[in-house]
């Protein structure tokens, strides 16, 4: 990243100082907390620069192009809108995605799934892995990059044109030479899979049940799309979907590996072994010690 992303080419505007005083006025009077500390992250973000930078580099000038998009940001996330939506990137293991209203911001949480996916596949190479669901590709692409020698590919599916426009933007930003091949598909659940014994099936399904929509928070229930948040029977639907679709698509001893509301771990766990298609069920924790992702394998 730039140490100076000021181009003196543009025409400029105020000074960063300036700049930072606007941006914190306009999230103070929206009482967003820690109104100073993103203000400056905001600033930082709008100028492809390093987090710090506007602090250390008050007295540069700020170009009026930037300044006018990062005031709109600024006015944007006094709105409500979720801090990613308004820098318009997420940070996401080793990477820095692409994100905005029409994908899921990439939670924490779903850095430990990547995780535990390279771990199972780390010592034995080869196969192709379907990423269900890809949203901004941040499973999909983690993989790709981490496990660019374990894996002959990724297949990254999403129902959402939109979706899979921010996927592909992300991959693009990534050197072929720093990923394995992904494939993005448009399509429900496994409809546009018709690869047979793949090496893993990965998913963040939704999972929150309609009825739960008044219980997330406002930046989450009016900001996030729906298609990603919510799931039929009681948040289930899309679970039984990749229980059954990763039974037909996976090869014997392949990966299922899926997040889960912790509320439903032990229902999704009982659902793989239920299936009577798999072996090895068993709910992984996330940092916090919840109940969170449900592993198995594919039976013989």
């Amino acid at each position: 990243m730039s140490e100076n992303p000021v181009h003196t080419s543009y025409r400029t505007g105020p000074r960063v100082r300036e700049l930072l005083r606007q941006v914190q006025s306009i999230l103070d009077a929206a009482a967003i907390e820690n109104a100073r500390g993103e203000a400056r992250d905001l600033v930082a973000a709008l100028f492809g620069a390093a987090r710090f930078w506007p602090t250390l580099n008050a007295d540069a000038e700020a170009p009026s192009e930037v300044v006018a998009r990062t005031l709109q940001a600024a006015r944007l996330r006094a709105s409500g809108a979720p801090f990613a939506y308004c820098a318009g990137k997420a940070a996401f293991r080793h990477l820095t995605l692409t994100v905005n209203e029409r994908v899921l911001i990439p939670r924490q949480e779903t850095e430990q799934l990547v995780e535990l996916v390279l771990r199972h596949t780390e010592d034995h190479p080869g196969g192709l892995v379907a990423d269900i669901g890809t949203g901004s590709g941040a499973i999909a692409l983690s993989l790709a990059t981490e496990g660019r020698d374990c894996f002959d590919g990724i297949i990254a599916t999403d129902i959402s044109l939109a979706a899979l426009s921010i996927a592909r933007q992300n991959a693009a930003a990534i050197p072929p030479a720093r990923r394995c091949p992904v494939d993005f598909r448009s399509g429900d659940m496994f409809s546009c899979v018709s690869e047979l014994g793949l090496r893993a099936v990965v998913s963040n399904p939704p999972y929150v049940a309609f009825e739960e929509a008044a219980a997330l928070p406002d930046n989450v229930r009016n900001w996030e799309p729906p298609e990603a948040l919510y799931s039929a029977l009681n948040g289930m639907h899309a679970v039984q979907r990749l229980v059954h679709g990763g039974a037909r698509a996976l090869r014997s001893g392949g990966l299922l590996a899926i997040e889960v509301d912790t509320r439903r771990a032990v229902d999704a766990a009982e659902l793989v072994m239920s299936s009577g298609n798999f072996e090895n069920t068993r709910i992984e924790l996330d940092l916090a010690g919840r109940e969170r992702f449900v592993l198995a394998t594919k039976g013989e």
